[in-house]
């Protein structure tokens, strides 16, 4: 059956297939494509889920039905009240595919998925003979789910405009740090409150019945987004910006930068919450738009005056570029290492490694990634999306440069 073959190898059964072969990406589109049927049936799974279920059934592979099994749900599965959904959407996508599994006892009916596509061209049938037997799961995938993985390079005018709606509703949270102010808390704290101490024994003849504490306040940290505008990065800018801007207007202590041949700081530009508005602001004062790129130069001149200076320090610095750089190569280390010693987290976005085969060879790409600690594509919303989470500090972040 083509059904039980979901790694598309010709003249191979996945069961009788080494661990070894299996193709990483086809792990990824199944956890992908599970975890989309648990959404359908309100099964809150989180991206950073369906990263770990992919790297199970990377281990534990697809030959025993137990192991796929007990890997989705250690790893999908939060609430006790999801397991009844869990079990109808494992029988639904995985024990069709392996007929096999359908024998153990105490399993679920099979469920039949019906594949529908939400565009209104669905016509509606009475046919009752093109109802399967069984119980009958309609999963709906719209249009806008599809288009969340396309690159933004292939993305119409049309298609960036949808996209840009989707990326204000994204959450841009990001790490706390602790800060000198002192807060009660119910707890043994950090440190005793004598003040609140002192009240309380008042209250009791002056016995200390119960101690009061304090801890540290946190606060959240600072994200600095610089953006590369050069020529090389023209078709990827135009929805990058569009990301910078969602996180600049979605919380405080954002700054964001425009690097080309100069450094421009658009974060007042960007502050306006019409996304058209605030980019028809900030474009009159980059100057070097689609033009040359001097990397070095440019996080010299935010090291200089902003980063080293206190912006950058604690912060969780963003760098989007695809690392095409016209200047010295060794510049542009020293001062990524320069940067990365009073950054929490620097992170690098290259759209390019979404690129089968890429590696990162373009000089300045290879100056630079030993100085981060993430590196990752930007290439799609999903992408984006992926680096959102990464920001709050719940997301993925094995793709590490040197550190």
């Amino acid at each position: 059956m083509a059904e039980s073959n979901p790694f598309g190898l010709r003249g191979t059964n996945p069961e009788t297939v080494p661990l070894a072969e299996i193709p990483v990406d086809a792990a990824e589109r199944l956890a992908v494509g599970f975890t989309r049927v648990l959404r359908e049936l309100e099964v809150q799974v989180p991206t950073s889920a369906t990263i770990n279920y992919a790297q199970a059934l990377g281990v534990v592979g697809l030959r025993e039905r137990g192991s796929v099994y007990w890997a989705g749900r250690s790893t999908l599965v939060r609430r006790p009240e999801d397991m009844p959904m869990y079990e109808r959407a494992f029988a639904a996508f995985w024990e069709q595919r392996h007929p096999e599994w359908m024998t153990v006892e105490g399993t679920p009916p099979p469920v039949t998925l019906a594949l529908e596509m939400d565009d209104g061209d669905n016509p509606d049938t009475d046919d009752e003979e093109q109802t399967p037997p069984g119980d009958v799961q309609a999963v709906r995938f719209s249009r806008t789910e599809i288009l969340t993985d396309k690159d933004f390079g292939d993305c119409t005018k049309e298609e960036l405009e949808q996209l840009s709606k989707l990326m204000t509703q994204m959450r841009f949270t990001t790490h706390r740090r602790s800060s000198r102010r002192q807060i009660p808390v119910k707890n043994r704290g950090d440190r005793p409150d004598l003040k609140r101490t002192v009240r309380w024994a008042i209250r009791h003849q002056g016995e200390p019945m119960k101690r009061a504490f304090t801890s540290n306040a946190t606060r959240p940290r600072r994200l600095v987004l610089v953006l590369d505008v050069s020529g090389s990065m023209e078709t990827y800018a135009r929805a990058l910006i569009r990301f910078v801007h969602a996180a600049v207007v979605a919380r405080g202590r954002v700054e964001a930068f425009a690097l080309g041949t100069r450094l421009t700081r658009i974060t007042r530009q960007l502050s306006n919450r019409d996304p058209d508005a605030a980019i028809r602001s900030a474009t009159p004062d980059v100057k070097d738009w689609a033009g040359g790129t001097r990397l070095g130069e440019g996080i010299r001149q935010f090291n200089d005056e902003w980063g080293i200076r206190g912006m950058a320090r604690g912060a969780v610095v963003v760098v989007l570029s695809d690392g095409w750089d016209r200047g010295d190569p060794s510049e542009l280390a020293e001062q990524m290492e320069r940067l990365h010693r009073v950054t929490h987290q620097l992170v690098w976005v290259n759209p390019l490694k979404a690129t089968k085969g890429y590696a990162p060879l373009a000089a300045g790409m290879a100056a630079a990634l030993p100085h981060t600690d993430v590196f990752v594509p930007g290439n799609s919303y999903r992408s984006l999306d992926q680096l959102a989470q990464i920001i709050t500090g719940h997301g993925h972040a094995n793709d590490a440069g040197g550190h």
